[in-house]
């Protein structure tokens, strides 16, 4: 039952934890003021008193995937090996999120969380040896990277349901069989990972290894 107490007591923090689900589970397409009041028990118009539209929802949804950003403590270790980690806490906190990680895109220098991994991000590329305007483009294309990492996540774009998803890998496995191993020998070969990888941590530990030795290699040509 719709009543003027539930709509007073309604928690703004709660409404962006079942639009996170909801996103999770189907897209943030599926996000409607609608469908949340029905989930709340309160009327739509109650929604807008703590969120002008959908859009201000979704930038809630980004704020609240930064807020989960754990940032390591700074300690003695290399430059690069701390900002590995601090990039690793980044994808940790959105890697169960992959069809909203993009909305973090647009909240870093919004948001206070944001603002401090990026302040923390520049303040080690300067610390290696980038000005700060190269540390501002660096570190920008490299959470771009990473949060394309999380999105195309091959496991996370599967259909959620166990036996339509190994349904679907059968059949992209099968396509990939029937490539001539002459003329495809290596993508015949690796199949099965090319499908799906062998380990999501290990997919998203080498897309972030990967991102640190590229800031390393483009450090170097600099100062060649």
């Amino acid at each position: 039952m719709i009543t003027k107490e539930t709509t007073r007591r309604l928690d703004p923090d709660k409404v962006v934890d079942s639009a996170l689900g909801i996103a999770d589970d189907e897209g943030p397409a599926a996000i409607s003021f609608r469908r949340l009041a029905a989930q709340h028990g309160v009327t739509a118009m109650a929604l807008y008193r703590h969120f002008k539209d959908k859009d201000d929802l979704l930038a809630a949804l980004g704020d609240r995937l930064l807020a989960d950003v754990v940032l390591p403590e700074p300690t003695d270790e290399r430059w690069d090996v701390q900002l590995q980690n601090v990039l690793t806490a980044f994808v940790t906190a959105l890697r169960e999120h992959p069809r909203v990680a993009d909305l973090t895109l647009l909240r870093i220098l919004v948001s206070e969380p944001g603002l401090a991994m990026a302040e923390r991000i520049m303040e080690l590329l300067t610390e290696g040896g980038f000005s700060v305007d190269d540390a501002a483009e660096v570190g920008r294309q490299s959470i771009s990277s990473l949060i394309s990492l999380v999105t195309t996540d091959p496991m996370a774009r599967e259909v959620s349901d166990p036996v339509a998803r190994e349904d679907s890998l059968r059949m992209k496995r099968a396509s990939l069989a029937a490539l001539s191993p002459r003329r495809y020998p290596l993508i015949t070969a690796a199949a099965d990972t090319l499908i799906c990888p062998t380990s999501r941590d290990r997919y998203y530990a080498l897309g972030i290894e990967m991102t640190v030795a590229g800031i390393r290699g483009v450090l170097r040509e600099e100062k060649q």
